[in-house]
Parts: C-alpha cells; sequence; structure tokens
C-alpha cells in the first residue's frame, strides 16, 4: 500500500474527527494518513476487512475469550486508543497479505517510525469531554492510556513483522515541563530513537497549537517470539541527522545503565554504603514517633500512615490487542491512586510531575485480581523547578514521591505476586508545610534511600 493511502472508520458514540498520521514514508506498510470520524448519527460500527480478520485470529489465540470478542476491544477504550489500535490493527493485517514481500532485517531511519495524532479539543466536545476532569482540567491518566497505545503503533512501525509479539517493558520516564488546556488542540508525536537487539526505545512528546511542549515520555518496547515468547531480534536503527545520531548514543547510555543495575540486582549486589547510611539514619529519626508517639515530632509521619489500596477484578473491556490487560490502563488506575494518595497527604490538590522506572514484571490477565497499593516515600522541598512552565517564579515547592505496586492475588490458592511497579511524582505548590515521612522499619527505610538516591540521580 502507498504511503499516500488513507482509512476511514466509524465511531457510533461522538461527531468530529482527531488526526493520526504516520510520518515516515520509506515503507510498504500501511503508512499514510488515517483518520477516525466519530458520528451520532449511526450507531453501526465499520472497520476495515483486514483488522476485524485480524483481530478474530487473534481471538482464536485464546480459549478463554468470546468468540471474535476482541474485534470489538479498542472500542470499549477512549476514542485515541481506539484509533490508534485500529490503525495498527489494519497495518498488521496489511503486512501479514504481504509478508513473503517485507524486508525485516535492513536497517530503518527513525523517521520511519515516526507517528502523529492530534487531539481537536477546540471543535469536539465528546472528545473534551472524554479527557476532562472533575475540575475542568486534563485528565492525565487518559494520556497515560494514548502513551501506551502510541508506543505500540511506533513500535510496529519499526518492527513491521505482523507475527511479532510487541510488548511494553517499562516507562523509564514521563516528565511534565507544565500544565496542558484542555481548550486548546493537543499535539502527540514520538519515534523510535534506540534499538538493542530486541528492545527499542521510544520517545515522544506532547505540544499544543501554540508550540509549547509539555511533555516528553521515554518507553521500552521488547519483540518476542510469538511461540516461545523469547526475545526476538529485530532490524537495527539507522540515525541519519545530527540529532537522531545524539538521541541514538544518549539512549544507548540509558540502556546500559539499566541493564547494570538488573544484572546488579540478580547478581545480588550490596546496597551501596551511601544508600545504606542514610536508610539507617531515616530509621533513627523514626525512634521517637515508633515508641513515644505522643512525644514525637508533630510532622512527623509514619510510611505506612500514608498508604492507600484499592482492589478489582481485571475485566475482558480492559484487554489490550494481545488478550491481556492493557498496560495503559493499569498505568491510570496507579497514577489515580498516586494522585489520591498525594491529595489526603498534603491538602491540596497536587500537580503531576513526573513517573519512572515503572517494570512490567508480570501480566496481568482478565480474571485476575489486583491490589493497587499506595504509599509516600518521601517528601521534600525543591527551590525551584525552572523546567516546569507553570512553577517558574516559585521557590519552595513541596514534591511528594509516591510508590504504587499492582499485586495479582488468588484467594482461592492464598497466592500473590507483584506484577508492577510505579513511582510517580507530584507537586503541592501551594502548601507552605509538608510533614516528614519516615520508615518503620529497616525494609522500608533502604526503599526510600534507594529512591532518594534515584531521584538525586536523574535530576
Amino acid at each position: 500500500m502507498s504511503s499516500s493511502a488513507s482509512r476511514t472508520f466509524v465511531h457510533p458514540f461522538a461527531s468530529r474527527a482527531a488526526s493520526l498520521s504516520f510520518i515516515g514514508s520509506r515503507t510498504s506498510t500501511l503508512i499514510g494518513r488515517s483518520s477516525l470520524i466519530y458520528s451520532k448519527r449511526t450507531s453501526s460500527l465499520a472497520t476495515s476487512a483486514p483488522a476485524a480478520r485480524l483481530f478474530s485470529d487473534a481471538t482464536k489465540e485464546s480459549s478463554d475469550a468470546p468468540v471474535n470478542s476482541l474485534r470489538f476491544v479498542s472500542h470499549l477504550k477512549n476514542p485515541i486508543v481506539h484509533q490508534l489500535w485500529t490503525a495498527r490493527g489494519a497495518a498488521k493485517a496489511s503486512n501479514e497479505e504481504q509478508r513473503q514481500c517485507l524486508d525485516l532485517n535492513s536497517p530503518r531511519p527513525p523517521s520511519q517510525s515516526e507517528t502523529k495524532i492530534s487531539y481537536p479539543f477546540s471543535n469536539d466536545e465528546f472528545l473534551k469531554e472524554t479527557y476532562r476532569n472533575p475540575w475542568g482540567q486534563m485528565r492525565f491518566g487518559k494520556i497515560l492510556e494514548d502513551l501506551d497505545a502510541l508506543a505500540g503503533n511506533i513500535a510496529f512501525a519499526h518492527v513491521q513483522d505482523p507475527r511479532t509479539i510487541i510488548v511494553t517493558a517499562s516507562v523509564d520516564r514521563i516528565r511534565l515541563m507544565g500544565t496542558a488546556s484542555i481548550d486548546i488542540d493537543q499535539h502527540l508525536n514520538g519515534k523510535v530513537t534506540y534499538v538493542g537487539t530486541s528492545s527499542m526505545e521510544i520517545r515522544m512528546q506532547c505540544e499544543d497549537d501554540d508550540g509549547n511542549k509539555w511533555m516528553e515520555a521515554f518507553f521500552t518496547f521488547v519483540a518476542t517470539d510469538p511461540l516461545t515468547k523469547r526475545p526476538e531480534r529485530i532490524a537495527p536503527l539507522e540515525p541519519e541527522t545530527p540529532e537522531e545520531k545524539a538521541e541514538f548514543e544518549a539512549a544507548a547510555n540509558r540502556a546500559k545503565e539499566a541493564k547494570a543495575i538488573r544484572n546488579q540486582i540478580k547478581a545480588g549486589v550490596k546496597l551501596d554504603p551511601a544508600i545504606e547510611k542514610v536508610a539507617r539514619e531515616l530509621l533513627a529519626n523514626s525512634g521517637s514517633l515508633l515508641t513515644m508517639p505522643s512525644l514525637a515530632k508533630p510532622n512527623d509521619i509514619l510510611v505506612s500512615q500514608t498508604e492507600l489500596q484499592n482492589i478489582e477484578v481485571a475485566q475482558p473491556q480492559a484487554r489490550n490487542m494481545a488478550n491481556q490487560i492493557f498496560g495503559g490502563f493499569l498505568m491510570r488506575r496507579a497514577c489515580e491512586l498516586a494522585w489520591s494518595t498525594t491529595y489526603a497527604f498534603g491538602g491540596e490538590r497536587p500537580i503531576f510531575y513526573e513517573v519512572d522506572q515503572v517494570e512490567f514484571s508480570v501480566p496481568v490477565n482478565v480474571g485476575d485480581m489486583v491490589n493497587f497499593r499506595s504509599r509516600v516515600l518521601y517528601s521534600t522541598i525543591e527551590k525551584n523547578i525552572p523546567d516546569f512552565v507553570g512553577l517558574k517564579g516559585q521557590s519552595e515547592i513541596p514534591l511528594v514521591s509516591v510508590e504504587v505496586e499492582a499485586w495479582i492475588i488468588d484467594p482461592s490458592r492464598a497466592d500473590a505476586k507483584l506484577s508492577n511497579q510505579f513511582y510517580f511524582t507530584f507537586a503541592l505548590p501551594g502548601q507552605t508545610n509538608i510533614r516528614d515521612v519516615l520508615p518503620s522499619n529497616m525494609e522500608q527505610a533502604r526503599t526510600m534511600a534507594k529512591r532518594m538516591a534515584t531521584d538525586t540521580t536523574r535530576n
């Protein structure tokens, strides 16, 4: 299919179009402009035949899924995710038909995977309502879903093999440089910036119509064999411009550092002495709060006193195209619990600042019972945050670090396993006094100290 190809899909619940563009032009896959049209006047749902076949084939892989149910799964997500998944489904189906002609091994430039999607908030009330929070601002948890979906499209645009399974390995960092207005059109774009043997780093940015970039995100995806589930070699990346070469080098360094950390964890390397010292000091500061709480400093609070949790059964409507629970859904649920935890801790509606080191260790399946558990790890005062537009000129800004764990629990077996860990940072710019969080034991103290060291290094 040529790069100028265009396809239209009909959604029954809205009235206007969001725009999706694959910017690359050096491939025979579906890389042309694609648009999604919402129409209130129809209750039918039109999907391209190849995409319908793709979803039908995917359903056959799972005996637990109702027949053909996966072909509708994207329609149960927000409009942007629906559009992205529909486009990816059509591209995969197209590539399957011409798989023998595809060049799956030659190096590709980053421009081939570059993808952009727009949010026409200024003239689409349905879309605006979908992303509105109770205070008329952007519901950022929805953006997290979109980021995961867009990253999947970008990864596929690089890999191209419709039979390869691509999965989110980690969210390395998402940082905001400002707040986004839901009254202004927004534009989310990204591309592959680094490729290892089987993994890809994907960098995404979001900006408004005025060109104000307010978010940057880095995801890592891994390609796996559909039968063995083992990592699968993919085509290398061939950066062309000086900017692409600089991005590739920086990403290679990040990948090297991440691999070194993983190897240290596997080898059971002892905690850095400096971090261990901080942990012991934190626990020592907890002494009076643990043993004489009535005489402790009134501003001190234990980690355990900041905890919140919720439990839900993973429903089939939250599936992704691989028939497992959508990673973006898990991120949104974790983010909104972390936000609530910070609000309950600080007494002021927090501003999302950053999330990083999200590890997707164990997939969540339909029917799993998932226990999200959150806690404040530490709070600190930043003299200023110059890279965050909305906080420029302000000083002494409280930041709160929140950890969220997602546990898959099986009451019938009295079993639980950790699926995901998320680390969020929120700002409380209106607060002048924020409580000091202290550990109850050495394990908590080490977790807090490691997180403090990680944040200090990354900043």
